[in-house]
């Protein structure tokens, strides 16, 4: 791929983001959206824009989440494709966000990341039963800090802490009770803020392991090419071109930390001074714009800002 502008980043959102009704906008403006949801749903033999828009009970699932938010990025990437000729020289995504990034990178065929996020997603819920996993975000103490609470709180349990997303705000993530018992002493050390997030899995913890092992043999079939565009994988803050290396980091994503200050902070150091959050919503963008501050920050929401950042960035 030529002509990528080193100084430019797009980065893909994950689970969390979604909303019945997203795309919506784009969707009557440019056919590529659904486009890409028809050749998502017929990988998976069910109707993920029936899903999207009108069954958020199906949609809270993790296992319709995933292949949706893929599609998601996937088909905002075809519109910008389409509306600009310009073209990131860096890619990473948040979590799930990942995957997109393989996708738009060149990395992995659409199809194939369709089926391997609804695996995923599959693997996620059965290693922990419904009810039994928790997450929460901890708003106001420093990392260690919350390291250090949920090493004091697990007891024979599992809860860690698992996304460092920005200064100052870290999600935990483990047995229920653990992670209650981490709100609380949160809270006694003087969190500004305790949150829990309403999922169906706990991400990113050791609870994960069994269903990283089985996504690594699913894994095992997968194809995937060295990237056109350099990608920022969330377990290492590294790249990766070798197929065995970029797996490696995919099965360690699901039970490791995602690292998203390190990762924004290191592409902020490789002179990257625009990121663009390519997907539905702006959550990326808020995290962002307090790690890479002086840099420029957008997200594609409609077509107008699309526009936008196009033109500022042509």
């Amino acid at each position: 791929m030529n002509n990528l502008s080193p100084n430019l980043a797009f980065v893909f959102p994950g689970q969390g983001s979604q909303s019945p009704g997203m795309l919506n906008e784009l969707a009557v403006h440019h056919p590529e959206i659904k486009q890409t949801f028809d050749l998502a749903s017929a990988v998976l033999g069910k109707d993920l824009w029936d899903i999207l828009n009108n069954k958020p009970d199906e949609l809270a699932q993790t296992s319709n989440t995933q292949p949706i938010m893929l599609a998601a990025g996937a088909a905002v990437w075809r519109v910008w494709s389409k509306l600009s000729a310009v073209r990131p020289a860096w890619m990473a995504g948040h979590s799930l966000g990942e995957y997109t990034a393989l996708v738009c990178s060149g990395a992995l065929a659409f199809e194939d990341a369709v089926a391997l996020v609804a695996t995923r997603g599959q693997l996620m819920q059965e290693a922990v039963p419904q009810g039994e996993g928790g997450m929460a975000a901890i708003i106001g103490l420093d990392d260690q800090e919350v390291i250090n609470i949920c090493a004091e709180a697990a007891l024979d349990e599992v809860v860690s802490a698992v996304n460092f997303n920005s200064v100052g705000q870290v999600v935990i993530a483990g047995n229920i009770a653990a992670v209650n018992r981490a709100i609380q002493a949160a809270k006694a050390a003087g969190a500004k803020l305790t949150v829990p997030i309403p999922v169906s899995v706990p991400s990113h913890c050791l609870l994960m392991k069994p269903a990283a092992e089985k996504l690594a043999s699913y894994l095992e079939g997968v194809i995937f090419s060295a990237p056109e565009i350099t990608l920022i994988h969330n377990a290492d803050i590294a790249s990766h071109s070798s197929s065995d290396a970029i797996k490696a980091a995919l099965k360690e994503q699901l039970y490791r930390p995602v690292r998203w200050v390190e990762t924004i902070s290191y592409l902020h150091n490789q002179q990257v001074a625009h990121f663009v959050e390519c997907g539905p919503g702006k959550v990326l963008v808020g995290l962002n714009k307090r790690i890479a501050k002086g840099a420029g920050h957008w997200a594609l929401l409609d077509t107008e800002t699309m526009m936008n950042v196009a033109g500022q960035l042509a």
